[in-house]
C-alpha cells in the first residue's frame, strides 16, 4: 500500500480531538467535600445523595438487576452496601468472589443502572449479620481482641484488605466507577475498645490501597458519647438515626464533630430488625415520610436503611445481647419487601423524593409473581445420630474436655458432642453451670430424647440411662452476636458440663458437614444406614426428611418465586436442590414462611427438598409429613411472644445497657 494511503487510513481511524477515547484532556471525574458550602462536590458541582441500603449478600445474583432498577426508579441516585468479610473469606486464605459473592459485578451493575455507591467495606459491618461480618476463624486465637490494635487482628485485617481494596480501587468514582465514599469500620463509638490507634491504622490502610483522594467516612449513633470514640480527624463523621426523633438535635450532634461539611444521616431507618420470639417490626409510613421530608428540606444527604432488606439464607443471621438471634427473613419492613415487592411505603418514599429530585420516567419493574405449588409430602430418612458416618466422614475429634466450634474448625451449623454416662442415672441433673451451651443443644441418651439446653434460658435438664450409654448433644450455632463487646461469640460447648456433681470428660466431637452431605444427595448416602426407629420417643429426636417438588415444564413463566410453610413442624433447617434456604421456627415466630427465589427451582427435574427437623415433626400418626408452598408470606404470626428483651425501636442503646 502506498505510504499516503496508510496515513489517510490512520487519520480516518483516529477520532477527532475532544471525541471519545481520543480526547487528550478528558473531563476529570472528582468527588470531594466542600467545607465552605457544607456539601459534597461531584465533578466540581454541589451534590446531595439520596441513597438506599441493599446488601448483595442477602439477594440472589439472579435478582440484583431487578432490585437495583427498582431503587433507581424510586428516585435514588445512590445505593449503600456492606462487604461482609466472612462471606468472602470463610476459611483463612480461601477467597470467594464468584456468583452470589461477585461484589465487583454487583457494583458494576449499579454503575450501569445509573446509581452511585457508598461502600461500607468493613472490616466490621454489624448489619445483623453473623459476627458483624468478622470471620469466626479469628477466634482460633482465643485471646484476640477484635476491633482493636491487637497485632493478630491487625495482621488479619491487613491481609484481607490487601485482597478486597485493590478490587475496589478501579471502581472508585474518580477511576470511572460508581464508588463515591468508603466507610472505615462501623459504629466504632459503640464498641468498648475506643482504640484511636486502630482507627488510624485503618485510615492509613485504606489510603494505601485506594489513594489519597478517596472520601473516607465513619458512622455512629447521633449521640456525643458514640462520636467521642467513633470519630477521627481525616475521616468524615456521619450519624445515623430513625424517624420521629428530634432531627435538629441529631444533626447538631454531627456538627460537634464536623462543624462544616455536608449533613449526613448514613442510616435512616425505614423499619427495624426482628428477633425470634418477638413481633415483626413495623414502622408507619407517615412517620417515615415526615422525617425524610424534613431532612431533604435541610439539604441533608440521606441513606434509607434498609431500602431492601433481603434474606439471611443459610446460617448468616446475627444476634444481639442478651442473646437474641435474628430470623431468616431480613424484610425490615422496608420499601421493597424481602422478595423485592413494591409496597405502599415504596411509593410514599418515591413521592417525597420526587419533591426534591427528578424521578426517571421509565416504567417500574412490577412485583414478581408468586406461585403456590401446594403441599409436598416428605418421608422420614434417618436421625442425625444414625447418619453420623455420612455427616462426618473423617470421624470425631477426641478430647478430654469439650471443644468449641472453632477448635474443630467448624464455623457454622451443627456439632455433635458424645460421651458416655459414667453411672446409672435416674432423673439426674445434666447442667451447664456457666451457661456454656452456645446456643441450643438437643440431648439424647442412646437415641432417646432427654430435653433441650438453651443459652440463657435452660441450663439444666434431667437425664436417665444406664452406665456406659451414649450421651449425645447436638449443638446448633444459631448465629453469632453482631453488635457490642461480646461479638467474640464462641459456639458449641464453651464450658464443661456436669452430671450431678461430676464434670463429664472423654468427649468425641463430630463436626457435621450437613450442607456437603445434602449437596451430595443425603438420601442416597444414607441408604445403607439403619432405618430410624419408629417408637414414639424418637419423634423428638433431630431427624432428616426428604421429598420432591415437580414443577410442570409445560406451564409458561414457571418456575416462579414462592414461600415455604411448615404446618405442624417445630424448628429446623431446610435445603432445596442443595441450597440452604435458612432456619424455620414457626412455634416461636414471628416468621412462619421462608422466601424461595425462583432461581433455585427447576422444571427439568424434580426439586429435592431436605428438612432437618430438630424437635418434633407432624408425623405422630404416620411416617409421612408435608410442607407447603404458598404464594403469600407470613412474617408476623400471632404467637405468645417473649417480652423481657424487647428493645427500643431505632436505638441500639438498650443492647449497650448490657455491655
Amino acid at each position: 500500500m502506498p505510504s499516503f494511503g496508510l496515513a489517510a487510513l490512520l487519520l480516518l481511524l483516529l477520532p477527532a480531538v475532544g471525541e471519545g477515547r481520543g480526547d487528550p484532556n478528558p473531563p476529570q471525574r472528582t468527588f470531594a467535600i466542600d467545607y465552605k458550602r457544607d456539601c459534597f462536590l461531584k465533578d466540581g458541582k454541589p451534590f446531595r445523595y439520596i441513597s438506599g441500603s441493599v446488601h448483595y449478600s442477602r439477594v440472589p445474583r439472579f435478582y440484583w438487576k431487578d432490585r437495583l432498577l427498582k431503587m433507581k426508579l424510586a428516585g435514588l441516585n445512590a445505593i449503600q452496601t456492606y462487604v461482609p468479610w466472612n462471606f468472602h473469606e470463610p476459611v483463612p486464605g480461601q477467597y470467594q468472589f464468584a456468583e452470589d459473592r461477585d461484589v465487583e459485578y454487583f457494583l458494576r451493575l449499579a454503575n450501569e443502572t445509573g446509581l452511585l455507591v457508598i461502600l461500607r467495606a468493613g472490616p466490621y459491618i454489624c448489619g445483623e449479620w453473623d459476627m458483624g461480618g468478622l470471620p469466626a476463624w479469628l477466634l482460633e486465637k482465643e485471646t484476640i481482641v477484635l476491633r482493636s490494635s491487637d497485632p493478630d487482628y491487625i495482621a488479619a485485617v491487613e491481609k484481607w484488605m490487601g485482597v478486597l481494596l485493590p478490587k475496589m480501587k478501579p471502581l472508585l468514582y474518580q477511576n470511572g466507577g460508581p464508588i463515591i465514599t468508603v466507610q472505615v469500620e462501623n459504629e466504632f463509638g459503640s464498641y468498648f475498645t475506643c482504640d484511636y490507634n486502630y482507627l488510624r491504622s485503618l485510615q492509613k490502610l485504606f489510603h494505601q490501597h485506594l489513594g489519597d483522594n478517596v472520601v473516607l467516612f465513619t458512622t455512629d449513633g447521633a449521640n456525643k458519647n458514640f462520636l467521642k470514640c467513633g470519630a477521627l480527624q481525616g475521616l468524615y463523621a456521619t450519624v445515623d438515626f430513625g424517624p420521629g426523633i428530634n432531627i435538629t438535635a441529631a444533626f447538631e450532634t454531627q456538627r460537634k464533630s464536623e462543624p462544616r461539611g455536608p449533613l449526613v444521616n448514613s442510616e435512616f431507618y425505614t423499619g427495624w430488625l426482628d428477633h425470634w420470639g418477638q413481633p415483626h417490626s413495623q414502622v408507619g409510613i407517615q412517620v417515615i415520610v415526615k422525617s425524610l421530608q424534613d431532612m431533604l428540606a435541610r439539604g441533608a444527604n440521606v441513606n434509607l436503611y434498609m431500602f431492601l432488606g433481603g434474606t439471611n439464607f443459610g446460617y448468616w443471621n446475627g444476634a444481639n445481647t442478651p442473646y437474641m438471634p435474628q430470623p431468616t427473613s431480613y424484610d425490615y419492613d422496608a420499601p421493597l419487601s424481602e422478595a423485592g415487592d413494591l409496597t405502599e411505603k415504596y411509593f410514599a418514599v418515591r413521592e417525597v423524593i420526587g419533591m426534591y429530585e427528578h424521578i426517571p420516567d421509565d416504567p417500574i419493574p412490577p412485583t414478581t409473581p408468586k406461585f403456590a405449588y401446594g403441599k409436598v409430602v416428605l418421608r422420614k430418612l434417618n436421625t442425625v445420630v444414625e447418619l453420623l458416618e455420612v455427616l462426618c466422614p473423617p470421624g470425631p475429634v477426641k478430647s478430654k474436655y469439650p471443644l468449641t466450634f472453632v477448635q474443630v474448625k467448624q464455623y457454622f451449623g451443627f456439632v455433635l458432642y458424645r460421651t458416655t454416662l459414667p453411672r446409672n442415672c435416674e432423673q439426674v441433673p445434666l447442667s451447664s453451670p456457666f451457661n456454656g451451651v452456645h446456643d441450643r443443644a438437643y440431648v439424647t441418651v442412646e437415641g432417646v430424647l432427654q430435653g433441650i439446653l438453651e443459652r440463657d434460658k435452660s441450663i439444666t435438664i434431667n437425664v436417665t440411662g444406664k452406665a456406659g450409654a451414649n450421651l449425645d448433644l447436638l449443638v446448633e450455632n444459631m448465629g453469632r452476636v453482631n453488635f457490642g463487646r461480646y461479638n467474640n461469640d464462641f459456639k458449641g460447648l464453651v464450658s464443661n458440663l456436669t452430671l450431678g456433681q461430676d464434670v463429664l470428660t472423654d468427649w468425641m466431637v463430630f463436626p457435621l458437614g450437613i450442607d456437603e452431605a445434602v449437596q451430595g444427595d443425603l438420601a442416597h448416602g444414607g441408604a445403607g444406614v439403619k432405618t430410624a426407629r419408629s417408637r414414639s420417643a424418637d419423634l423428638g429426636v433431630p431427624t432428616f426428611y426428604v421429598g420432591q417438588l415437580s414443577i410442570p415444564s409445560g406451564i409458561p413463566d414457571l418456575p416462579q418465586d414462592t414461600y415455604l410453610k411448615f404446618p405442624g413442624w417445630t424448628k429446623g433447617q431446610v435445603w432445596i436442590n442443595g441450597f440452604n434456604l435458612g432456619r424455620y421456627w414457626p412455634v416461636r415466630g414471628p416468621q412462619e414462611t421462608l422466601f424461595v427465589p425462583r432461581n433455585i427451582l427447576v422444571t427439568s427435574a424434580p426439586n429435592n427438598i431436605t428438612v432437618l427437623e430438630l424437635e418434633r415433626a407432624p408425623c405422630a400418626a404416620s411416617e409421612k409429613c408435608a410442607v407447603e408452598f404458598v404464594d403469600t408470606p407470613l412474617l408476623n404470626a400471632t404467637l405468645a411472644y417473649e417480652s423481657r428483651h424487647q428493645e427500643r425501636m431505632f436505638s441500639r442503646g438498650s443492647w449497650q445497657d448490657h455491655l
